[in-house]
């Protein structure tokens, strides 16, 4: 798959690193191009790598979203993954509904709301697997199939929550677990396994 990243931080280089090497073709872009080729040989403007790309994660701070998704052009057919985290102080969201105002400002594109309730290092995990059980990554979309791949790709279990409807309560499940998190609290201990 040809996988466009927009962004040089921890998530581009984690989740592109792990994409990489399952054989994905990815190309970056960023503000710092030394950053982005230390992820990929393959750099380029915002535009050249939306260009280039089938499926685009968009991995920038929430706040600069709107000017990069601009500055990348026409991204209608596109799989964009947000796995952005709109938060502030506090774990508390500072945009409600982020994966809604990404759809509005790329007009045509198949937002996918994945990878954004878990920190960076564990997408540096090969594979993240707990107590014996793999990792579960819930996806919001109606492009679900690319997606899915990409979360097999490292060694998860893609789990399908429906359309980008739905991504506002992921979002603001990431902000109530992490803010449990912050607390010492295991946010995972306040669900029962499925079996109960």
């Amino acid at each position: 798959m040809r996988i466009g990243i927009f962004g040089a931080g921890g998530m581009a280089e984690a989740l592109g690193g792990q994409w990489a090497k399952a054989g994905h073709e990815v190309m970056v872009a960023a503000r710092d191009r030394a950053k982005a080729a230390e992820i990929s040989p393959r750099v380029g403007t915002w535009a050249e790598t939306a260009r280039a790309s089938e499926v685009i994660l968009l991995a920038v701070p929430a706040a600069s979203v709107t000017e990069v998704l601009a500055m990348a052009g026409n991204l209608a057919g596109k799989v964009l993954i947000d796995c952005t985290n709109a938060v502030g102080p506090g774990a508390v969201l500072t945009v409600p509904d982020q994966a809604a105002r990404i759809a509005a400002a790329a007009v045509g594109a198949h937002v996918v709301k994945a990878f954004n309730l878990c920190h960076v290092d564990v997408w540096r995990m090969t594979p993240p697997v707990f107590g014996g059980r793999p990792l579960a990554v819930p996806i919001c979309g109606d492009k679900v199939g690319e997606v899915s791949e990409l979360v097999r790709d490292l060694g998860c279990v893609p789990l399908v929550a429906g359309g980008l409807d739905r991504a506002a309560l992921m979002e603001a499940t990431m902000a109530f677990t992490v803010g449990l998190w912050f607390d010492g609290h295991d946010a995972q201990a306040c669900f029962p396994p499925l079996p109960a």
